[in-house]
């Protein structure tokens, strides 16, 4: 565990995430390719999950190897958080008014939150020190 922390603190991990996120999420709707046959529901919602999730879990790794106290880290995280739902909710107006085939879901945002909630929570207990003591 102690050598994929270390991998996934570097800053260039967080940063191809968050590019990641952006080309995915404005890519033209003609990109996507369309349901067809058997499909999994709700998928585009786990993977907005997973995508959000992500974003919080890599920069809280990254900032978490900087030498700060608990108290300082736990605001940091929850910068991060804040963060992550601004970068969700500004997609989805970036997928309604500029990408061609794409548009505004609130259900989407509402599962980035969750994604980043999730991750804020998982980073608050095992990465501030405050999880050793649960």
């Amino acid at each position: 565990m102690k050598r994929i922390s270390t991998y996934l603190s570097r800053r260039w991990v967080a940063v191809t995430w968050t590019i990641i996120i952006f080309i995915l999420l404005a890519m033209p709707g003609s990109l996507i390719p369309k349901e067809q046959g058997f499909t999994i529901p709700y998928f585009d919602k786990l993977v907005h999950i997973i995508l959000f999730g992500g974003f919080v879990l890599l920069w809280s790794f990254y900032f978490s190897k900087k030498k700060l106290g608990p108290k300082k880290l736990t605001r940091l995280f929850f910068i991060i958080f804040i963060i992550a739902c601004v970068y969700g909710i500004g997609m989805e107006y970036v997928q309604k008014y500029f990408i061609p085939g794409r548009d505004y879901d609130q259900e989407d945002i509402i599962a980035d939150m969750i994604g980043a909630a999730l991750a804020y929570g998982f980073c608050n207990i095992r990465l501030t020190g405050i999880g050793s003591v649960l």
